[in-house]
């Protein structure tokens, strides 16, 4: 600004060379296309992210997804390839002043005919008027603006400005992207001859969750850790965590789950949550953990609690709408509860013993009078015709036979002790219908 002292330092172009001492993850920071690991799904040929970045036509977006996948790289590569300024802030420590300062510099290169990217990252930490302070500036083209957020933007995003830009979600990388760039980075000899055994470097992807800037942080302090040879355990020390031996797809995979369902139907909550840290330190896919939980609710709890049932639910919920890793919590939870509840596998051999009935003998008819009687002609064939409505009797309970013919008296429902409530309530029904004691 005309008078100032000190004119503001226009920001450094988005792929100008970096420092040399830079931390590793930022000189290994791709800068074009050819460059970029993962991200298929957004980058494959004909998407509109390629298609812009290729063209030089850039459109405002907000970038969704975990640390480490690449969103800050995105958007410098989408400013170099249309020749753009690249101006970049967080959202956690920018305020007004900030946000003018780049408005300000954007307006004076758009009349010198150049654009501007403005890279706003956790852009989720903008408050509503932060939010709408940007709308007039992305409406005339005064700034591009490329939005960074790990929460998901149609919660914390306005919807005015998600409506001028495309939300383009990116997915964490896989174990196999992580461990390539890895091996980029030693093949470029970003860290002097050192030398990398396989399985240290497959621990370190395996371990960053996806996150490269992890990786390749815990690569870098493992070379300072060692002059010339990195193994397993120095990787292990490096990420401060244990490499956890866990094949997914193989005896781990259901030695572990097998181990967890016994744990949990003993009612030992502390094994039950020993062999839970097993298999999502391993990089268990936490939905089918859920999976296990809702199924024990039921087949080994049962009526002894309903509520178990309702807890695995929520934590297969939590699961699929909070995500890893905060669903740990939940899953934790569940996982506490159902060990203590009481136990019942009633409900299990009932329908077991059902199912057997009917696999050995067929399916009976239900009695006319519980059949339906909602379409045309059910009455001339007698359906529905004699039923006994349970609610004009006392305590809600009528006498009549609701079992096929010649099914009178059959029984697969036993409760036992830990149901002895509904015990109780079946004896007090069957009484009520004339059939105690059958």
């Amino acid at each position: 600004m005309a008078g100032q002292l000190f004119e503001p330092e226009e920001p450094a172009p988005a792929g100008a060379a970096v420092d040399p001492d830079a931390p590793l993850a930022a000189r290994m920071r791709p800068h074009t296309l050819d460059e970029v690991v993962g991200q298929d799904h957004v980058l494959g040929e004909g998407s509109a992210l390629r298609s812009a970045i290729e063209h030089g036509r850039p459109f405002s977006m907000v970038l969704y997804g975990p640390p480490g996948t690449g969103k800050t790289t995105l958007a410098r590569i989408v400013a170099t390839a249309a020749d753009a300024a690249f101006e970049e802030l967080s959202a956690v420590q920018a305020g007004t002043a900030e946000v003018k300062g780049v408005l300000d510099r954007a307006r004076e290169r758009k009349r010198g005919g150049r654009a501007t990217i403005f890279f706003l990252d956790e852009i989720h930490r903008f408050n509503k008027a932060q939010q709408d302070r940007l709308l007039p500036a992305v409406e005339e083209g005064l700034v591009t603006l490329i939005g960074a957020t790990t929460e998901n933007p149609y919660f914390e995003v306005n919807s005015a400005l998600l409506s001028r830009s495309q939300i383009i979600e990116l997915r964490a990388l896989t174990d196999d992207d992580v461990e390539a760039l890895l091996r980029r980075a030693l093949e470029r000899g970003e860290l002097g001859d050192l030398v990398v055994d396989d399985e240290a470097l497959a621990f370190l992807a395996a371990r960053s969750g996806g996150d490269a800037r992890t990786a390749l942080g815990a690569l870098e302090l493992a070379a300072d850790t060692v002059a010339q040879h990195v193994t397993l355990e120095v990787a292990e020390d490096a990420i401060q965590r244990r490499a956890i031996r866990y094949d997914r797809a193989g005896d781990q995979h259901y030695d572990t789950i097998s181990a967890w369902i016994k744990a949990t139907r003993g009612s030992d909550p502390d094994a039950s949550l020993y062999y839970l840290a097993v298999m999502l330190e391993g990089g268990e896919d936490a939905r089918f953990i859920a999976r296990r939980m809702v199924i024990l609710a039921s087949e080994d709890i049962g009526n002894a609690d309903p509520q178990a049932l309702v807890v695995a639910i929520a934590a297969a919920d939590a699961v699929e709408h909070v995500g890893m890793p905060e669903a740990v919590h939940a899953l934790s939870q569940a996982a506490i509860y159902l060990s203590l509840a009481p136990k019942s596998n009633a409900a299990y051999k009932a329908i077991g013993r059902a199912r057997a009935h009917v696999r050995e003998h067929g399916a009976q008819l239900p009695p006319d009078p519980v059949r339906s009687a909602a379409y045309p002609g059910a009455e001339q064939l007698g359906r529905g015709q004699g039923y006994d409505y349970p609610h004009d009797h006392p305590g809600h309970v009528s006498p009549m036979e609701l079992m096929p013919p010649g099914l009178e008296g059959v029984r697969f429902y036993e409760p036992d002790e830990a149901e002895a409530d509904l015990a109780a309530r079946l004896e007090e029904i069957r009484r009520a219908r004339g059939r105690s004691g059958s």
